[in-house]
Formats: C-alpha cells, sequence, structure tokens
C-alpha cells in the first residue's frame, strides 16, 4: 500500500489533529441506526482519537464529537432547507466551522467540504468516488488537486462485518487534520444512511 504524499501547506482546523506522518483512521459504517449511536474514533494501531456521541431522537441528527479528554471540538447537523444534502460541523458556540454538501451523479458520489483553514484561507476538499465502493478520494480543490485523504474499504484485512457494521479505513495524508477528514467521513456516512 502506498502512503499518501505530504500536503504542499497544513490542510485544517484543529492543529492538535494535524498528522505528523501518513495515517490511517479506522471508522464503523453505521448500517440503519436508529438509535443515537456513540463511537471512537482510531488510528490503524488502535489508539482512539476522537469520540462521537449521537443524540437519541435528534431531528437534526446532532452528533457530539470530542476529544479523548472529553473537550468538546464541534457536533455535527444536519441542515435542513437545501436542495442536496448538507451537513455542518459547529463549534461548541454554534459557529459553522465545515459545511459539506453532496451532489447526485449518474455514476458515484460526489460531496464538497468547504471551511477556513487554521491559516485563514479558505478551502474546498471534494470527495469523488463511490462511498459504498471500494475507494474514494478526497482531494484538496485549492492546492492543485492534490488527494488528501482516501477511503478504502481494502486497506484493513477482511471486511470487518460486526453487529451490522462494516470498518473500513481512510488514509490521511501528513499535514492533514484527522479530525477534519473524521468529520467529513461522519456527514458522508450520515448523508448515505438517510432514508431514500
Amino acid at each position: 500500500m502506498a502512503f499518501l504524499a505530504p500536503v504542499p501547506q497544513p490542510i485544517g482546523i484543529f492543529p492538535q489533529f494535524y498528522a505528523a506522518s501518513p495515517e490511517t483512521l479506522v471508522l464503523k459504517e453505521k448500517v440503519l441506526s436508529l438509535t443515537g449511536d456513540s463511537f471512537s474514533i482510531k488510528l490503524a494501531n488502535g489508539t482512539p482519537i476522537l469520540q462521537v456521541e449521537g443524540k437519541v431522537m435528534s431531528i437534526s441528527g446532532r452528533k457530539k464529537v470530542s476529544d479523548m479528554q472529553g473537550k468538546h471540538l464541534f457536533s455535527i447537523v444536519k441542515e435542513h432547507f437545501h436542495l442536496h444534502a448538507t451537513f455542518a460541523a459547529e463549534d461548541p458556540a454554534g459557529n459553522k466551522l465545515l459545511e459539506v454538501k453532496s451532489s447526485f451523479k449518474l455514476m458515484g458520489s460526489k460531496a464538497t467540504g468547504t471551511f477556513t483553514s487554521q491559516n485563514g484561507k479558505q478551502e474546498a476538499l471534494t470527495m469523488r468516488g463511490n462511498f459504498f465502493d471500494t475507494t474514494a478520494d478526497i482531494i484538496d480543490e485549492t492546492q492543485g488537486g492534490v488527494i488528501v485523504a482516501r477511503i478504502d474499504r481494502k486497506i484493513l484485512s477482511g471486511k470487518d462485518i460486526f453487529f451490522g457494521q462494516q470498518t473500513y479505513g481512510v488514509q490521511v495524508a501528513p499535514g492533514v487534520d484527522l479530525a477534519l477528514i473524521a468529520a467529513m467521513c461522519i456527514c458522508l456516512d450520515e448523508k448515505n444512511n438517510e432514508p431514500k
């Protein structure tokens, strides 16, 4: 497996989560979750880095994301009244940090996450590929189309089906915010698990 190259400039919102070396996040895909689900996001070596707490019966499907010391970093909510499915990551005060909009394509899927990076630069990360297929790339459109993360169901050994959840890996390039990429993946998973 080839690692992703370091990005030319750091990309992200939370500097404490910038990957110092190539990292792989391990996430569990939800399948028909009707409750407020809580789970940890871990590195491939098993180290938990984020805790996600779902809110039962929340109309916006609010998910609270905290670091492992319990500090609330952001919440993920569904934004209503948009033509395409739109999710946002909001800081504890309710300010929007990240917006993820999906668009429909005949083949595969596309979603774009927009945010202001720690250095004040407007960023756009686009997911290309099919979230349900084997791979999808997350590309930084503002840095010349460089791949900053790759969702890959083949990274991990076997198809880890456990209580209706499939585990998949997300390779993250050095210099990219692991919490930001995790937020994008949670938004994509929420979108893909919405009733059709």
